[in-house]
């Protein structure tokens, strides 16, 4: 028999969950499935304590960055939760975990949208010191690009990799010695990242601000 307690838990954590995924939804331009599970008691819930919260989306557009699934942990969230007309607000700042997988579509289209050509042009000129990113392919766990530079179009490629140091994200190209740090805000900090099936998969984590 299923005691009170835990139904009231089973209630207010859904409840809940269905606030998460509305706020994430409206800070996303689209996202296809996502999956939220709150982590706390009923009465952690009414307290407004929440101890752990995880979100698995797929398919997501966030200011034009395509990513193909992320996953998010935060943990110690304090929240005001109106059980009356189903809203809540953080209190605190939030630590979340993520991890982020890009495939090679996903990629291609951020460097070649309006919003984000401008890292391809950063790109091409710290590795190969050229003016124009012309394309960019995963293959074999490995990022091929090519630039061209002037109106000849001299074209140029390169094998690239892709690191994480001092919580910055890299791309190395060690033939030609070459390495840039691709900009992110201060407040992500990068742990690690790995190519595998030519899947980029960086992990990280950051402070969310309310």
């Amino acid at each position: 028999m299923i005691s009170k307690q835990a139904k009231e838990t089973g209630i207010l954590a859904r409840l809940l969950e269905k606030c998460v995924k509305i706020l994430v939804k409206k800070e996303c331009k689209k996202i296809g499935k996502i999956k939220i599970n709150i982590i706390a008691s009923s009465f952690q819930i009414i307290k407004g304590i929440i101890e752990k919260i995880d979100i698995i989306a797929k398919d997501i557009n966030y200011k034009d960055l395509l990513f193909d699934e992320i996953e998010l942990e935060a943990s110690d969230v304090k929240v005001i939760f109106r059980l009356k007309n189903k809203e809540f607000n953080f209190k605190n700042n939030i630590m979340i975990k993520f991890k982020i997988s890009l495939s090679e579509n996903s990629l291609r289209t951020i460097l070649f949208s309006n919003s984000w050509d401008w890292v391809g042009g950063i790109i091409s000129k710290g590795i190969l010191n050229q003016n124009e990113l012309e394309d960019i392919r995963i293959k074999d766990d490995k990022i091929l690009i090519k630039t061209s530079k002037g109106i000849n179009k001299l074209n140029q490629k390169a094998d690239i990799d892709i690191k994480a140091k001092d919580g910055r994200l890299y791309l190395e190209n060690t033939e030609y010695n070459k390495s840039i740090r691709i900009p992110i805000e201060d407040k992500v900090c990068i742990e690690y990242v790995s190519i595998k099936n030519n899947l980029i998969k960086i992990f990280a984590k950051s402070s969310i601000n309310f």
